[in-house]
């Protein structure tokens, strides 16, 4: 029985998959056709689904830049680059599509101490860090045993030496990997929908507004409470929004 199952649920996902692959290519083809409308409900029909893929959000985004959708064409471009950060495309598109918002932010850079870490954090995945660490580890406990079992002083001298600088690097390469965790946790991106969103000073609608922002804005999610969530723009501006205005990039 178990193994009817088994097969069931293999030919139902091999199913979904080629209906999912066909209805990607027809969107593809609306879209190439014009019919923008019509192509983008085709893709959510493939979203609805549970697929998350790049291709998939980039072409929804393209499609909806085509339709003049300011909000959603840089919000599904931002889910595209969280699954191909370097994609040149992507990066290409969404310049464009940040163009056609009204917000104009200025980022504050990381500087001194902080740049160079988040520097060298950022040149590897949380994954490869950790990858990084263990095979660093495997290689001390390799230098280490012929450096306990060579008979000859020079052997056992670059054995030992060679042994301890892997030890040092994996307990950096494992630094790094925590350190990327950390900042991986804490960003917690989402984009205005509003076409105009007043940002408060606490989260009520009684307090001070602080300044407004416009659809399409990046933000970085800081807080919530209740239907409000404090946020934080690129030049060190925060304040508090209605939920409803903003939906957070990070997903899935």
């Amino acid at each position: 029985m178990k193994q009817l199952i088994y097969v069931l649920l293999l030919l139902f996902s091999g199913l979904t998959f080629a209906q999912n692959n066909a209805d990607f290519e027809k969107a593809n083809t609306l879209y190439n056709e014009g019919n923008y409308t019509e192509a983008l409900e085709t893709y959510k029909s493939v979203l609805e689904t549970g697929v998350h893929s790049a291709e998939l959000y980039f072409n929804m985004a393209n499609t909806h830049y085509k339709l003049n959708h300011i909000a959603p064409s840089i919000y599904y471009y931002e889910k595209a680059l969280l699954l191909k950060p370097n994609d040149k495309d992507i990066l290409n598109n969404i310049a464009y599509a940040r163009n056609m918002t009204i917000d104009s932010v200025d980022e504050v850079p990381d500087v001194g101490f902080s740049r160079l870490i988040n520097n060298a954090t950022h040149t590897l995945s949380f994954d490869n860090w950790a990858k990084l660490s263990v095979g660093l580890m495997i290689l001390f406990v390799l230098l280490f045993l012929g450096y306990y079992f060579s008979y000859k002083t020079s052997k056992k001298r670059l054995a030992f030496v060679t042994s301890l600088s892997s030890l040092g690097l994996a307990v950096v390469a494992i630094l790094f990997a925590f350190h990327k965790y950390e900042l991986v946790e804490k960003d917690q991106p989402a984009i205005v929908f509003a076409q105009e969103a007043q940002i408060k000073t606490e989260p009520n609608l009684r307090s001070n507004e602080a300044f407004k922002i416009h659809e399409g804005t990046k933000v970085q999610v800081l807080d919530t409470v209740n239907n409000w969530k404090e946020i934080k723009l690129a030049d060190g501006k925060t304040g508090w929004v209605v939920s409803d205005d903003i939906k957070m990039i990070k997903t899935f």
